[in-house]
């Protein structure tokens, strides 16, 4: 045991030496370097295409800046002779709208990488709210990119069009734009009276540094070269990047690591011989019961009989796998439960949550109704208005009345608290009530009315809560149904002692990927959650409680003429009349 414990320490600790020794010495400065020279390199390239540019085009150079930015993952800045930013907005949105082409700057300052949606390309449509900066409106300082359903803000002017150019951040670090602004920061920091002049005096070559961000810690490498624009001024290249992006860092270690392979495996390969000859054969038995053991297989054990160190771990592995079939079993079992103890009080308290925040939202604007109008009759505006204030008012307070006690019924079913009070009723006399109750709708919509039972079905069920789900599920189908179309409701025997109950309107189909999301609280179809098709966004989700007490099958799917919502129960005495 101890000469095993001598060579595998030996082993472990000459490995882990040379590697901390190696990376210690050399990868740091390997990194910088290579970072370093890489951009260097590219900046003097970028010089000689950026007059070229500015020859041809005044202004011309503005999206090399850009594209460079984006090829190299740095920020580059174009410097005059008092080692001032040249101000270019090399990002920029140009959008067809209406016949005219308006440009869209992408300023460093107040702009964040996570403001743009992704995969813009030339040909997409886009909306974008913003304030015109020129008397043309050809040129707009954005506020909201790509945000279509949004409400549009005061002040503010929406341009909805095609993208017809342009350049935005791709394969930069995280918050380009964050970088890009902490340009002058850094120029501040590092360009000292000497170091101007330092610079000044310098033909060609490259002036470098580093600088750390003082609010994030993020370390840059700065780099400055000298180059003279198209009329022979002076001008300066100046780069910043980023010391500390993870790929390029995983990138720059394995070149480094490359160097050191052979000598890491030679080392590994001569050791390893070693070692084997020492625990070969007991040692691979012990890692087949141990592998057995890691899939809790605690059967089939190959019990060394030895009196060394080896067979004393044998035997223990051995009577560790007794105990830990033993104590996995309880521990499967607790689990369970606490598993289930975690997802209840999870639940309850996701529940709680998403309860507070839909009150709050649908409350809030029948109560700045009232309250504006309230206001408007104490101040006695609008006299003439009165009564229809007044009935707008007493409209609000029922819708709120509706709502809180649809809630009150709601928080019932979830604690609990409801039991179900079952006798043999009618459901066709319960479905003809509902219908009177909603006549005068019905009448409104000009629908015609199909399918309403003539025999009498008979079930097993709370007629009370019954009721309730009937009326629910007859008020969104009006609610729902196109003018003048078809209300259906059929109800037939689907299988032995059950009746399947199908409520249908004639309208526009659900989003397939909200059919399960019908039923959960306040969710509603219309995406901009607006009032005017009425309901509080409980019904279903109350309808879901009562028919899950019952023992239902319950659903909706959409149909080829509209959407139908369907429920099952229990035939009493399994006969029609």
């Amino acid at each position: 045991m101890l000469k095993l414990f001598a060579v595998t320490a030996a082993m472990i600790l000459v490995v882990f030496g040379l590697l901390l020794l190696a990376e210690g010495l050399f990868f740091e400065r390997f990194y910088r370097a290579s970072k370093s020279d890489a951009i260097e390199r590219s900046m003097k390239a970028f010089a000689g295409a950026y007059r070229e540019a500015e020859q041809r085009q005044s202004g011309g150079g503005s999206r090399l800046l850009g594209e460079y930015m984006n090829r190299n993952d740095a920020s580059l800045a174009v410097l005059n002779d008092q080692f001032e930013i040249i101000p270019v907005q090399p990002y920029f949105l140009k959008l067809q709208s209406e016949g005219r082409t308006v440009t869209i700057p992408l300023a460093s300052e107040g702009m964040t990488a996570d403001a743009l949606p992704l995969g813009l390309a030339v040909g997409d449509p886009l909306t974008v709210d913003g304030i015109f900066m020129d008397e043309e409106d050809t040129i707009m300082q954005p506020v909201a990119i790509g945000q279509r359903g949004r409400a549009l803000q005061d002040g503010l002017v929406r341009v909805n069009g095609t993208i017809a150019d342009l350049l935005v951040p791709v394969n930069r670090s995280y918050n380009p734009f964050f970088q890009d602004s902490q340009m002058n920061q850094a120029l501040s920091t590092w360009l000292t009276d000497a170091q101007r002049l330092a610079v000044q005096s310098m033909a060609e070559g490259t002036a470098r540094t580093e600088w750390t961000d003082p609010w994030s810690g993020v370390r840059y490498a700065a780099l400055m070269t000298p180059f003279e624009d198209e009329s022979g001024d002076a001008r300066y290249l100046f780069a910043m990047t980023s010391l500390q992006p993870v790929g390029e860092a995983v990138d720059m270690l394995k070149q480094y690591m490359a160097f050191l392979a052979p000598v890491i495996v030679a080392l590994g390969l001569v050791l390893s011989w070693i070692y084997s000859r020492m625990v070969a054969r007991p040692l691979v038995r012990l890692t087949r019961s141990a592998a057995r053991l890691s899939e809790l297989d605690f059967a089939g054990h190959e019990e060394i009989r030895s009196t060394d160190e080896f067979g004393e771990l044998s035997r223990r592995m051995t009577a560790m796998s007794r105990n830990l079939e033993a104590a996995l079993g309880e521990l499967r079992q607790a689990n369970v439960q606490l598993q289930e103890d975690v997802e209840e009080k999870e639940r309850s308290e996701r529940l709680r949550k998403e309860l507070i925040a839909n009150i709050s939202h649908e409350l809030k604007t029948p109560l700045g109704i009232v309250k504006g109008f309230a206001e408007g009759l104490q101040d006695g505006v609008a006299d003439d208005k009165r009564e229809r204030y007044l009935s707008l008012i007493v409209t609000e307070t029922d819708r709120m009345n509706a709502l809180i006690m649809d809630m009150l019924e709601l928080s019932r079913f979830e604690v609990k608290a409801v039991q179900l009070q079952p006798e043999r009723i009618s459901l066709t006399t319960l479905i003809r009530k509902a219908l009177r109750a909603f006549s005068g709708q019905i009448e409104e919509k000009d629908l015609r009315l199909a399918g309403e039972p003539d025999a009498e079905w008979r079930v097993e069920a709370d007629p009370k809560r019954i009721e309730q789900v009937l009326m629910n599920l007859l008020s969104n189908a009006i609610r729902h149904a196109a003018a003048g179309g078809t209300l259906a409701i059929d109800v037939r025997r689907s299988a032995p002692g059950m009746i399947l109950t199908t409520v249908e309107n004639e309208g526009p189909p659900i989003a397939e990927a909200d059919l399960d999301r019908i039923w959960y609280q306040f969710y509603r179809a219309e995406r901009s959650r607006d009032r005017k098709s009425g309901g509080t966004g409980l019904g279903l989700a109350i309808v879901k409680h009562i028919l899950t007490l019952h023992g239902s099958e319950f659903g909706v799917r959409n149909t080829a003429r509209g959407v139908a919502f369907y429920f099952t129960l229990k035939e009493s005495g399994g006969d029609t009349k």
